[in-house]
C-alpha cells in the first residue's frame, strides 16, 4: 500500500514542529553567575520584564563571613531590598521615600565588601 506523499510531508511538518517547540521550551538560562539558584531567578523574572529605569543591578555583599544579595529597584521612593542567601528579604538599606531603606537592617560592624554579579543592559 503506497502512502500518500502529502501524508508523509504532514507527518515531517508535524515532527519538525513538535522538535522545535520541544527544544524552545528546554532552554536553560545562560546566567553564569556566582549566586544562589533563588537569585538567578530572580533575575530571571526581571529579565521576563520590561526594563527598568535605572536598569536593575545584583550586588553581592559579603560582611562578617556573612553573604548577601542586593537588588535595586526600578524608580523612585522604593526600597532596594537586601535578601539573604536563600533569598528571606533581611531590610532594605536603602530607598524608600525617605531614602533611608525600613531602618530593619542589623549595624554591619565591620568593612561590607560589594561585587556587582548582574546589572540588566538591556536597552
Amino acid at each position: 500500500m503506497k502512502v500518500p506523499i502529502y501524508t508523509i510531508m504532514k507527518n515531517i511538518l508535524t515532527f519538525l514542529t513538535i522538535g522545535i517547540f520541544t527544544l524552545l521550551s528546554c532552554e536553560k538560562s545562560d546566567l553564569n553567575i556566582d549566586a544562589p539558584t533563588c537569585i538567578k531567578d530572580k533575575i530571571e523574572e526581571i529579565m521576563n520584564n520590561n526594563v527598568t529605569n535605572p536598569p536593575t543591578q545584583v550586588w553581592k555583599w559579603e560582611v562578617g563571613g556573612e553573604t548577601y544579595y542586593y537588588i535595586t529597584s526600578d524608580c523612585c521612593d522604593q526600597f532596594n531590598n537586601l535578601y539573604t542567601d536563600n533569598c528571606t528579604i533581611l531590610c532594605a538599606p536603602d530607598g524608600g521615600i525617605t531614602g533611608n531603606g525600613d531602618g530593619n537592617c542589623p549595624d554591619f560592624t565591620s568593612e561590607i565588601n560589594k561585587t556587582l554579579v548582574w546589572k540588566d543592559n538591556r536597552n
